[in-house]
């Protein structure tokens, strides 16, 4: 993955034909004189901007599935209103240090029957051969709600279904395959990503400022929320359920604490029998995680990840290949742009007492 005068040759030949066929997302901002500098790993993508990287393995094969940042004329602001992506991609890797393949667009807000706009991070899922693409959207009511396209192919095309799933809100679906056929469905994130609106499960008129509606600084943090769905993938079976997360003590982890305490991105994998749980601190821009002994937890806060990247947003997933795991991420190398970010990966390694060896995306 660190094959840096090759890359930068590469790069430096797609940013001269990109900028003339694509000036609106084009990489030709990028900072190319730092690309050997700083950074652990290199994009695996260079020709636009791709951010939120929702990586799986499908008939040996990797797919990620992020989203699409591209240049707005919206202003930046606290509740992400520039992140105004409008299209999702597909693309796979044979292998984690293979040449990555951009299926083209496979689904975008026109194709779907009740999103306005911000097609933000998705996911996908696999079930008897069909293949499920998870994504949030905000609706005429500029509400955040949930959908689901279907597709008999990991690289689409998506269907959309005419509604989001019903009972759905907030952003960051992920879906999660337990080992024993059960799929379930983790979501939500504060600030813009509209949680702190909720209680549960009802919208509720809490302000429109990124911190109305969260709790005091001494009280228990929301935390994302679980739903088991249905056995044709496009329903939950029960009302989604708020996922405590606690601390060494068993205790709640409270709003006040940045550091620990969830804001977006969650997202499960299992290992040796324990379920991680990892999340994005938000404001303070690391990838934590929990462990919990069964989907639902409650989970017990261990560590970080990922320690910040250049950007304000961290977002990833984590999934194993052949044996070996890899956190797919993003940054902002290429723009130095919040809102124009690039997908990255890395091996992640679990340590033997179970705890998982934190990754510092910044060399220098």
């Amino acid at each position: 993955m660190k094959n840096r005068m090759k890359y930068s040759a590469i790069f430096c030949t797609l940013l001269v034909l990109s900028s003339c066929s694509q000036p609106a997302e084009t990489v030709k901002e990028a900072k190319v004189a730092d690309i050997t500098s700083k950074y652990l790993a290199e994009p695996l993508i260079v020709d636009h901007y791709t951010a939120d990287p929702s990586a799986h393995v499908f008939d040996g094969k990797i797919y990620i599935y992020p989203s699409h940042d591209v240049e707005s004329d919206v202003a930046e602001d606290d509740l992400g209103a520039h992140f105004n992506m409008m299209d999702y991609h597909v693309y796979s890797m044979d292998s984690p240090n293979g040449s990555i393949t951009d299926h083209g667009k496979v689904l975008g807000a026109g194709d779907i029957p009740w999103a306005k706009r911000q097609l933000w991070a998705p996911d996908a899922a696999e079930k008897d051969g069909k293949y499920y693409l998870y994504f949030p959207a905000k609706d005429d009511k500029d509400i955040f709600k949930i959908g689901v396209a279907v597709g008999d192919s990991p690289t689409g095309p998506f269907t959309a279904q005419p509604v989001p799933i019903k009972g759905s809100y907030s952003i960051d679906p992920a879906v999660f395959a337990d080992s024993d056929g059960s799929y379930y469905m983790y979501f939500g994130g504060i600030w813009g990503g509209q949680l702190q609106k909720y209680r549960n499960n009802k919208l509720e008129d809490k302000g429109s400022a990124p911190t109305d509606g969260l709790p005091a600084d001494n009280q228990p943090a929301l935390g994302p929320i679980i739903a088991k769905m249905s056995e044709d993938m496009l329903q939950f079976v029960d009302a989604p359920k708020e996922i405590k997360i606690l601390d060494e003590n068993g205790e709640e982890l409270l709003n006040g604490d940045n550091d620990r305490r969830f804001f977006e991105a969650a997202w499960i994998h299992k290992y040796n029998g324990t379920y991680y749980l990892s999340y994005s601190t938000g404001d303070t821009h690391y990838i934590a995680y929990a462990t919990g002994d069964n989907p639902y937890g409650p989970f017990t806060y261990k560590g970080v990840v990922l320690n910040p990247v250049e950007g304000w947003t961290n977002h990833h997933s984590i999934v194993e290949v052949d044996g070996n795991w890899f956190i797919y991420y993003h940054d902002t190398e290429l723009s130095g742009k919040t809102h124009l970010r690039n997908i990255k990966a890395t091996p992640l390694k679990h340590l033997e007492n179970g705890s998982i060896e934190t990754i510092n995306p910044i060399t220098e």
